[in-house]
């Protein structure tokens, strides 16, 4: 039997049935659309289905599952239980990752000292001491929860709905159905940390991905090198026209060959081509930091100073935010911390804590923080049981699939607040629960987006960001 994909009567795309249709000429539909740029309607894809109180995405992604436990969910009653097995009544009998399913689980209380901070009384660990500066701008999610107990397919959750690869990545979905107000620049850009050392913690493509999105929709990764994009600079002699030239001749031969297949990627390559040809002036501009002032680089720390880190990749989040790019996701890995916890977790609060401060304080300075929507937190966060002797300075904890916390700031989010709760143990969620879905689907939200309509047809099926089980706004946190 013929597969359907193979039948030329089959393959016509919605694209190439308009441009056959009589009184929907290609150019009559490219008229239209400049027309609705030029009202200030936004484009491509789906309008907002409600008005938006976010206008952009900044996801500051900490890869690796950092450790509620040591940060945010402070348990001081833990201190009476240091070295005592886990009750069975508290794990009730959860899975647990091959690297600790066969010891026992002894407790360990948290390595690090709390204080509450702001008028909201938030507790925030020692170990950032400058977050607890912008607390009253932050809201706390306790409660998070998922379904995945490994890095890739957890994160590949958090980061698509699904926890096989395929999905489009939650900037994909966003890129997709608003679009950009940008036009010099990619709707969606990712910025990964150069670490000092080398890391051992993969961050895969599909993380960023379109999935079965038009590849247009997937994330710009920004090299932290002197060429942030490669092969975009033009060769040693070639004239700026003589670009223009070569780019219009291709764009009308990519043309004809697209109205005879309606195929959508040779749409998605005429405008990667014409974006490239724009980027080519306004990434230079972009990521030229010298424009800054001195007070820039003291507010973000001295390690703002150094190319990709996540300090200089915080100021260039900021930058995108005011070129009104719609989605911009920062990576730090190495939150991996199975071993000497009170040494690598606290070096990497170190590597982002001033900075992730500092983007909440420029931002809203500048006037952007009240549309512009922050997210920090990774996949999964830490068990409450030592990995290793729990008693030692090499100790560390494994995965904890079943809660940790992340933080939003701006965007239509309440301000000042914690939201939901867990048992005394930081081990199940004990009030309000949000899966990463609800966190999806509060996301979409607040972008003006009702997660149920918003759909993409494959393969016969409407696919949806958050999937086909229950999900559903998190009204309590919006403001």
């Amino acid at each position: 039997m013929n597969s359907p994909l193979s039948d030329p009567g089959l393959a016509v795309t919605r694209r190439y049935f308009l441009g056959r249709c009589a009184g929907l000429a290609p150019g009559a539909i490219a008229l239209n659309r400049m027309l609705a740029r030029a009202s200030g309607a936004q484009s491509p894809g789906v309008l907002p289905h409600s008005l938006p109180k976010a206008k952009r995405i900044i996801f500051l992604t900490q890869s690796g599952g950092p450790s509620q436990i040591e940060l945010f969910d402070h348990k001081p009653g833990l201190a009476q239980w240091a070295g005592k097995e886990l009750p069975d009544s508290v794990r009730q009998g959860q899975r647990l990752t091959t690297m600790t399913a066969q010891s026992k689980q002894l407790i360990m209380p948290g390595r690090t000292k709390f204080s509450r901070h702001g008028q909201s009384g938030a507790t925030i660990s020692e170990w950032m001491p400058h977050l607890g500066r912008v607390a009253d701008d932050l809201c706390f999610v306790k409660s998070m929860t998922t379904d995945q107990i490994n890095h890739a397919p957890a994160m590949t959750r958090f980061l698509t709905g699904h926890p096989l690869p395929g999905r489009p990545s939650i900037g994909g979905w966003i890129s997709y159905g608003l679009g950009t107000e940008n036009r010099n620049l990619p709707d969606f850009v990712v910025l990964i940390s150069k670490m000092q050392r080398p890391s051992d913690q993969p961050l895969y493509d599909h993380y960023w991905g379109s999935g079965f999105l038009p590849s247009r929709y997937q994330g710009v990764k920004l090299r932290n090198s002197a060429d942030p994009v490669l092969y975009l600079k033009d060769p040693n002699g070639l004239p700026r026209h003589l670009r223009r030239d070569m780019l219009d001749s291709l764009s009308s031969l990519n043309s004809i060959r697209q109205r005879e297949t309606g195929d959508p990627e040779i749409t998605t390559r005429i405008r990667q081509y014409e974006m490239a040809y724009r980027m080519q002036l306004s990434i230079p501009q972009l990521t030229d930091l010298s424009d800054e002032p001195e007070s820039t680089f003291e507010l973000y720390g001295p390690d703002s100073r150094r190319p990709g880190s996540y300090a200089a990749n915080c100021i260039l989040a900021r930058r995108l935010a005011e070129r009104d790019v719609r989605f911009v996701q920062l990576f730090h890995p190495d939150w991996d911390h199975h071993s000497r916890l009170s040494s690598w977790c606290v070096a990497r609060c170190r590597d982002t804590d001033q900075a992730s401060a500092a983007l909440i304080t420029d931002l809203k300075q500048r006037g952007l923080l009240h549309d512009t929507l922050v997210i920090w937190g990774g996949e999964f966060g830490r068990g409450v049981a030592g990995q290793g002797e729990w008693d030692s300075p090499e100790g560390g904890r494994d995965h904890h699939p079943r809660c940790f916390t992340v933080w939003l700031a701006g965007g239509g989010i309440r301000p000042g607040m914690t939201w939901g709760a867990t048992d005394a143990f930081s081990y199940n969620v004990e009030r309000d629960p949000v899966h990463v879905r609800d966190l999806h689907a509060t996301v979409l939200h607040l972008l003006g987006i009702d997660h149920e309509q918003f759909t993409y047809s494959f393969q016969g099926l409407d696919f949806k960001l958050t999937g086909v089980e229950s999900a559903g706004v998190v009204r309590g946190i919006l403001a």
